[in-house]
């Protein structure tokens, strides 16, 4: 199934929503090659868009971790059976390219969920949950020996061309690192929000407060921490000890001011669940379980999060558009309602080939952008700047929400900007 080899099209992002407590049936925002040009003053009705493979999916959560060997991937398998139990519907994607873990975890060996007429994945089940992973596409064993563009393009594909169909969730088992597959699937994949996994360990928790901050960057919410190997609880006193330390997820929580989302305990069961390929909580005692409880608990804080942070990307412009005079128009979450002439949008581009990436000096020469310059097509990336493509030929620039509110041209900003110069030269 050389999957890799087929094309695909990813259109430009949409906003996803989160659930209220009785979901309704997805609206998606129909896919746009280029935003809709309204009469001059009229709100911008262009806006972001996601991919039709993803339309279905209200929440798609990324579970990271910046370090490897942190038990992420028995986290996010046993969370998505957690989620499940609640009643939700469940997707889980291995973005592991070169370690994918989920078919083991999950008794999936072997397995494939073949594909539509339209040549399109479709996940596999197990246990309640579809999944897809590298692993279902390699032979068992088989190393993924591939330079990152071939990496990035099963990335792509796992976003864009896969039957997700409509779930509530769709969670990411991210690679370990700050790289290329997070930041793709950052721009891509619209998170509702990121979970941050992590041990009592300090080099560990170092490490997590990087991909922590990473998000953050992005705009990405954090919607909380969790710390796995927290201690080991004896089956037969009751006594615990904080084998790896204990407290670390907790205070980075507190220190950070995220949510904390809870800790897993050092159980044997946990280590057979996944050397078996069957969840905790479809094993023995499986709900009953200490370990099952854990996992419960955790989804339960996981989904409250996730229902309290549909308001907290407040810098995401609710809409935007090129308008029929050319300027961009973007509204904003307060009422603002920006303005942007293609010129000087083009003159504040921040990409690598308009301004030195080490220095901050700029590197292009205004002079020579055409006065007449205008926006072909505007597309959001991710969940925290837009990518605009002008008529010079220019597409590599990324305008950061922040960036964008800033440089607003609008009657408003300018007399504040006009109003500022002259009481400082005064």
């Amino acid at each position: 199934m050389a999957f890799w080899n087929k094309g695909s099209s990813l259109p430009p992002q949409t906003s996803a929503k989160i659930p209220a407590k009785n979901p309704q049936p997805h609206q998606g925002t129909e896919s746009q090659s280029r935003p809709p040009q309204p009469a001059p003053g009229a709100a911008p009705s262009g806006g972001p868009t996601v991919p039709a493979a993803l339309a279905g999916v209200r929440n798609i959560i990324a579970i990271a971790s910046g370090k490897g060997g942190v038990g992420k991937s028995t986290v996010s398998t046993n969370l998505a059976i957690a989620l499940r139990y609640a009643g939700a519907t469940v997707g889980l994607l291995d973005a592991d390219i070169y370690g994918p873990s989920q078919p083991g975890m999950l008794g999936a060996q072997g397995k494939q969920g073949g594909t539509t007429a339209e040549g399109a994945l479709i996940p596999v089940q197990k246990h309640g949950v579809g999944f897809i992973s590298m692993g279902l596409l390699m032979p068992h064993d088989g190393p993924v020996v591939w330079r990152a563009p071939m990496a990035m393009k099963a990335i792509h594909q796992f976003l864009g061309n896969v039957q997700w169909g409509n779930l509530d969730y769709l969670l990411i088992d991210l690679p370990p690192g700050t790289g290329d597959v997070q930041l793709t699937l950052a721009q891509q994949a619209r998170l509702a929000g990121a979970v941050i996994v992590t041990t009592p360990q300090e080099v560990a928790l170092g490490i997590a407060k990087k991909g922590l901050e990473m998000f953050r960057q992005l705009n990405i919410p954090i919607l909380g921490i969790i710390e796995n190997m927290s201690g080991f609880t004896c089956k037969h006193c009751g006594e615990e000890t904080a084998v790896f330390k204990e407290g670390g997820g907790k205070k980075m929580a507190d220190s950070l001011g995220v949510p904390y989302l809870g800790s897993i305990p050092l159980d044997p069961e946990i280590m057979l669940s996944g050397d078996e390929g069957v969840p905790v909580l479809e094993r023995g005692d499986g709900p009953r379980s200490i370990a099952g409880q854990t996992f419960i608990g955790v989804a339960q804080e996981l989904d409250k999060q996730v229902r309290r942070t549909s308001e907290a990307v407040g810098i995401e412009p609710v809409s935007y558009g090129v308008m029929s005079d050319g300027n961009l128009a973007v509204k904003w979450p307060d009422g603002h309602e920006g303005m942007h002439r293609p010129y000087t949008f083009r003159i504040h581009c921040g990409c690598a080939s308009c301004v030195d990436e080490n220095t901050g000096k700029p590197l292009l020469d205004a002079r020579g952008v055409p006065l007449d310059i205008r926006l072909e097509a505007v597309v959001s990336v991710g969940r925290y700047a837009l990518n605009p493509r002008f008529s010079d030929g220019h597409s590599t620039g990324i305008y950061p929400f922040k960036k964008l509110r800033s440089i607003c041209e609008c009657g408003d900003c300018l007399r504040k900007k006009d109003a500022g110069q002259a009481a400082f030269s005064v």
